[in-house]
């Protein structure tokens, strides 16, 4: 789909126009990338590359225009993933219009606010400090879900809420990463208006958008150390908490361990058949007199087996092997 824009008092307006000073390609189709690339002299590598949402920010300048892809923040749809999303698109610039390549219009939506436009190189600008400004904007929401999540974490130390925090954590890597390469972008069109002699307007306008991705660069950056921090600090404290509850449901267990070994042989029914003749209030204390006899029994015998341990005589290490070192320092140290 292709929509018209003309610049008039400062500001675009929709025309019918395919003459207009700007041009929006929204996913083109076959038609029109064949009019890309026999009116604009766009290549099917540009092309590719200003919808592939994994392409990298970079700048191309030819004698009579030039192309730039950048990276952009997709808009957040909301959900349970809390995953924010970067996508590229196209500009491409000469002397009479700007055209550009997109998978959506959203590119258009607050133009002319903040700058009044007049030419195509302004629109292209003011198009940047809005993409700027929109990642600045993401950047207080991933704050501010991050501050939530951690809240809903501490309260109930769920998986799920720790998947959330991965997915933020993500997304600030993928944002550091457009915002960088779309500085390397800025710089390179600041060295080529200087030397291209675009005006003081303009040139100071693109210091003011260096001087906003840097800052948006440095903030997302603060926010990725931080938030790795608080991921690391979480996984620890979940683990702590992990801990703890398995302490304590040992000490259950030791509890009731011996409640369920009486448990168990009161209801042996055939202890009960085999001891028929026999009173149970001197069948059952018998059995567990035994019990306690073959306990004392074992505990014997593996004391013996640590004092003889013990009384060995000292062999260098090559005469015994690495199974009998360790039983030795095993039955030494438990019952020494």
């Amino acid at each position: 789909m292709i929509k018209s824009f003309q610049l008039a008092q400062g500001a675009l307006h929709p025309s019918e126009d395919q003459d207009s000073q700007m041009l929006l390609f929204v996913n083109p189709d076959t038609a029109e990338r064949d009019l890309l690339r026999s009116r604009f002299h766009l290549d099917e590598h540009a092309l590719a590359s200003a919808l592939d949402p994994d392409e990298v920010s970079r700048i191309e300048f030819h004698p009579d225009s030039l192309f730039l892809i950048w990276k952009r923040p997709e808009n957040y749809s909301g959900g349970d993933s809390f995953s924010f999303e970067v996508s590229s698109f196209g500009l491409l610039l000469n002397a009479e219009r700007l055209v550009v390549i997109a998978p959506d219009d959203s590119q258009m939506r607050g133009l002319g606010v903040r700058h009044d436009l007049h030419t195509p190189l302004d629109v292209l600008l003011d198009m940047l400090l809005h993409n700027i400004h929109h990642y600045l904007g993401h950047l207080k929401v991933i704050k501010m879900v991050a501050r939530e999540l951690q809240q809903r974490f501490n309260s109930s130390m769920q998986n799920h809420h720790l998947v959330q925090m991965f997915n933020l954590s993500e997304s600030l890597i993928y944002y550091i990463n457009a915002i960088h390469s779309n500085g390397t972008v800025l710089s390179r069109l600041r060295n080529h208006a200087e030397k291209h002699h675009f005006g003081v307007e303009v040139v100071a306008l693109i210091d003011d958008l260096i001087i906003e991705n840097t800052q948006c660069y440095k903030q997302a950056e603060i926010y990725s150390t931080v938030f790795a921090g608080l991921m690391d600090a979480r996984g620890n404290l979940a683990n702590n908490t992990m801990n703890e509850m398995l302490r304590k449901l040992t000490l259950i267990n030791v509890v009731f361990l011996p409640l369920n070994l009486i448990a168990s042989i009161g209801g042996m029914s055939e202890f009960s058949m085999m001891t028929t003749g026999v009173p149970w209030w001197l069948a059952y204390p018998a059995l567990v007199l035994a019990m306690l006899l073959l306990g004392g029994v074992m505990v014997l015998f593996l004391q013996r087996m640590a004092r003889d341990f013990r009384a060995a005589r000292p062999r260098p290490a090559g005469e015994v092997g690495p199974q009998g070192r360790w039983r030795g320092r095993f039955f030494t140290r438990v019952f020494s």
